[in-house]
């Protein structure tokens, strides 16, 4: 049983749960994700959090004396290239650090919150990814050892049994990457593909909260946000809008409601109860019967992260 059943524990409600996705970057602050996350298990929502750390990963970078090195994926995307330097920094950062003081941040909130890695329990798994197609001089080529990898397998047993049991799961990579003989190693994962597998896995709504209030028609004016999408074409206008690590969340929100997720709302973390306001109707809510004939997946693995923007 959880360790703050009491008398009076809230009742479960009849609503699908909620994972809502935290991002990394230093222009998003959690504090306001925390306060609604607290809000919505007192009232007996089930939620799971997952977040990213991107700010956190080149700061450990950094204090390390690791340069990143960035690659160009086939597909066009930029991002940092995962060695075995590079991954222990992650780990570090993500599972040791940034994991460790979320958690601490929804417990003195009276959240009951239970910190997990992608490894433990196998929560989120696939095959890792040690070579990746990157494009260099404008030649595509096979770059290896990379340590990244794409879910494929999320334990939503061991989210449910949590969530029964009272916890609130807060969720980080890496994710455990099956090298094919047996063994498992660490590896890096997309943090808003990791929250759409989990989202899609348990049925849940998906809040993927960021640093703008949602998708924009035109990238630089925010009066342009689109507010919905609930048909093939409109979700079709949502991609074509989304740029640059805008394209990656619309991407996750799409692979989320082919998993199972019955909506996914991208909104800004930063306003007044951000997840209450994104579930009431702000930033841009992308329905399940928007899903047409499917959508492409991308040539790179999980682990690549956009250059530029709240990307993690």
């Amino acid at each position: 049983m959880s360790g703050a059943e009491s008398e009076s524990e809230p009742e479960s409600t009849d609503e699908p749960p909620v994972v809502v996705k935290v991002g990394g970057a230093k222009a998003v602050d959690p504090a306001g994700a925390v306060g609604d996350v607290a809000h919505l298990t007192a009232n007996g929502r089930a939620v799971v959090v997952v977040h990213g750390g991107s700010t956190v990963v080149d700061e450990t970078l950094e204090r390390l004396g690791i340069e990143p090195e960035y690659v160009e994926s086939a597909s066009g995307v930029t991002g940092r290239f995962t060695d075995a330097a590079t991954m222990e920094a992650f780990t570090m950062a993500m599972a040791g650090k940034l994991n460790t003081e979320l958690t601490a941040q929804f417990r003195s909130a009276g959240v009951d919150a239970v910190g997990l890695s992608g490894v433990d329990g196998g929560l989120l798994a696939g095959p890792r990814k040690s070579a990746v197609r990157v494009v260099e001089d404008g030649k595509k080529k096979i770059r290896r050892g990379d340590h990244s990898g794409k879910i494929e397998s999320v334990n939503a047993d061991l989210l449910a049994n949590l969530l029964a049991d009272g916890y609130t799961p807060v969720v980080s990579p890496p994710m455990a990457g099956d090298e094919g003989d047996g063994e498992v190693t660490p590896v890096n994962a997309d943090a808003d593909r990791a929250a759409a597998a989990v989202a899609g896995a348990l049925g849940a709504d998906l809040v993927l909260l960021t640093d703008v209030s949602g998708v924009y028609a035109d990238p630089d004016d925010p009066e342009t946000r689109i507010d919905s999408a609930a048909t093939p074409d409109e979700l079709a206008a949502v991609e074509d809008a989304a740029e640059g690590f805008m394209g990656k969340k619309v991407m996750a929100a799409t692979e989320a409601l082919e998993g199972g997720s019955g909506r996914v709302v991208i909104a800004d973390a930063n306003v007044r109860d951000p997840v209450v306001a994104a579930l009431g109707g702000e930033g841009t809510a992308i329905e399940r019967s928007a899903l047409g004939g499917g959508s492409e997946d991308a040539d790179e693995p999980d682990g690549v992260e956009p250059e530029g923007g709240e990307t993690a």
